[in-house]
């Protein structure tokens, strides 16, 4: 498709222009020397109308949160508008002065960001963060701010909002969190919003409830949504039209159903090919010659405790309670649930980067809940674990090569050998020979999670255990790391549990599912009965939130569903 074809200018019939929110056209947004493209955006343009959600996909790096940016006048000092215009209710907003953007802030456009753990003070209760954006704008007084504060918690949906008020982000769910970001987007009541990735790391119930949310306000208060996503599951959700971006270019745009069911562009059929889907067949297994399990998980209890009881403050959740399980040589167990299931917990009880308070954890046929540091040292090469947060687990001071050697290195293998196996493995996982010598933020998400897989690799360990390890890919990307990740095993025989709040990957590669909830496994068999014939209201209740989606026998490539109304 050239590029003229897709201007919007040239492309689409004219509107009157009380009908558009936002409209940008011809916007490029330029990169620094040294960077592999010249442009971040190059030329696009686009219109979102009145009372719509427009959804904006694409991968990583393809210009979608640089738009977003350059719309809220966010671009770092670096990047820069080198042509076009973006027209806020028919205001051209290039080149306006610092504290002409601070006042639309808010106002007229507001964002609702990816992370909002990281968006928020840590330092400042929700009520004070919320309050704070309307004083900023010098709307009321202190107490009509804090009964509108209260009235946004409400509307958003959390949970006591007077106790809620006063609670600090890190006590907060990372539900609760976006909520709170969502009732500070919408504190000054403004026509557009635009929600950058909003869902990415959610849960699918947790998921299913956000975007409801946003659907709900959108059409209660007329408002106009930009949202920003990877996955097709929440476009057919919500979207009224999308804008497909590829590589800082709009490649496809229309409205959703058109892009959904008769994708032109070859790109945007390889995205919606990804998607994955619940099959509803199980999985063909690796076969193994070894008979016992390589892992049996009896009666295993982790409990968190904060507070004193003196005080009155005590608070006891019982993170893991009672599980058991067995996992056969070469096998994939799925562990699925929502956030607080107890999921990452056992995960980090199995590795023992936390101590149990009860159970059996049997390696091998030998108890490895009760070793201590040093005994359990040498058992740690054959349990290795791949990282949720790829970035946050490799040092951004070493080089990709030290970080793969250093543990082999500390365990006894010769430095020669190390870097040897290093380069192969990473050859393996799909990098270059460069990636050896490099750091990890000179990598995408989709690599450095490639290195997190080799880096695990380098012990040849019999168990990997998978934290959430795609969640936060693109749907091409996280298409890559599964088939890699089944390659991986049945080229070598690793036993894999594999724990996502993601049900449609875990029917990808797991062999067996357990569900679990508030601690406890409340179901487990094989991807065909969790999915087409779930035992558990529980488990029922996730399977009916995945968005755009319901399970059935055949899977699709472009059957994303219709937009639910």
């Amino acid at each position: 498709m050239k590029r003229e074809d897709i201007s919007m200018a040239a492309s689409m019939k004219a509107v009157a222009s009380d009908d558009v929110a936002l409209s940008v056209r011809d916007l490029t947004v330029s990169l620094p020397e040294g960077m592999e493209r010249a442009h971040a955006v190059e030329r696009i343009s686009f219109d979102l109308m009145r009372g719509q959600i427009l959804c904006t996909i694409g991968e990583s790096g393809s210009g979608k949160s640089i738009t977003a940016n350059a719309i809220m006048g966010l671009l770092p000092r670096v990047i820069r508008v080198a042509s076009g215009s973006i027209h806020l209710n028919g205001m051209n907003i290039i080149g306006l002065p610092p504290e002409k953007l601070r006042s639309l802030r808010g106002r007229v456009v507001s964002m609702i960001f990816q992370d909002p753990l990281s968006a928020l003070n840590p330092l400042m209760t929700v009520g004070e963060q919320i309050d704070e954006t309307m004083a900023a704008h010098g709307v009321g007084t202190r107490n009509t701010r804090r009964s509108r504060t209260l009235e946004l918690l409400t509307e958003v949906g959390l949970p006591d909002p007077q106790v809620m008020y006063h609670q600090y982000p890190f006590r907060l769910s990372g539900g609760q969190r976006q909520r709170v970001m969502i009732a500070m987007a919408l504190a000054l009541e403004p026509t557009i919003l635009i929600a950058d990735e909003p869902t990415t790391a959610l849960d699918v119930t947790t998921q299913a409830q956000i975007l409801r949310l946003i659907r709900d306000i959108q059409r209660r208060k007329g408002m106009s949504v930009l949202f920003i996503t990877h996955d097709f599951g929440v476009v057919a959700e919500i979207a009224d039209t999308v804008v497909v971006m590829e590589k800082g270019r709009i490649v496809e745009q229309g409205s959703a159903q058109h892009v959904l069911k008769s994708p032109s562009h070859p790109y945007t059929r390889r995205l919606i090919a990804a998607v994955p889907h619940l099959t509803g067949q199980d999985r063909n297994p690796v076969v193994s010659d070894a008979s016992a399990p390589i892992l049996k998980v009896e009666g295993l209890v982790k409990t968190y405790r904060s507070g004193t009881a003196l005080l009155g403050t005590q608070r006891i959740v019982p993170a893991v309670n009672g599980v058991s399980f067995d996992l056969p040589a070469g096998r994939t167990l799925g562990i699925v649930g929502e956030s607080g299931s107890g999921k990452s917990s056992l995960g980090r009880l199995l590795i023992k980067l936390l101590e149990n308070d009860g159970g059996a954890i049997l390696f091998e046929g030998r108890d490895i809940a009760g070793l201590s540091e040093a005994g359990f040292r040498r058992v740690r090469p054959q349990i290795q674990m791949i990282f949720q947060d790829p970035f946050a687990s490799l040092n951004p001071r070493s080089t990709v090569g030290h970080i793969m050697t250093v543990g082999p290195v500390a365990h006894g293998m010769s430095y020669a050998q190390a870097r040897e196996e290093a380069r192969a493995l990473l050859a393996h996982v799909g990098l270059d020979a460069g990636a050896f010598g490099r750091y990890p933020h000179e990598f995408s998400g989709g690599q450095r999670q490639r290195i997190g897989i080799a880096r695990a690799l380098m012990f040849k360990p019999k168990l990997l255990i998978a934290d959430e390890a795609v969640s936060a890919l693109d749907v091409s990307i996280q298409a890559q790391i599964l088939k890699l990740l089944d390659q991986i095993q049945r080229e070598t025989g690793v036993s894999l549990i594999f724990i996502t709040h993601d049900l449609r990957v875990a029917s990808q590669i797991c062999d067996e599912i357990a569900v679990m909830q508030k601690g406890r496994i409340v179901e487990r068999g094989p991807p065909s009965q969790i999915f087409l014939d779930p035992q558990s209201a529980y488990t029922r209740q996730l399977v009916a939130a995945i968005p755009g989606e319901q399970p059935r026998r055949e899977s699709s490539v472009s059957g994303c569903g219709e937009r639910n109304s």
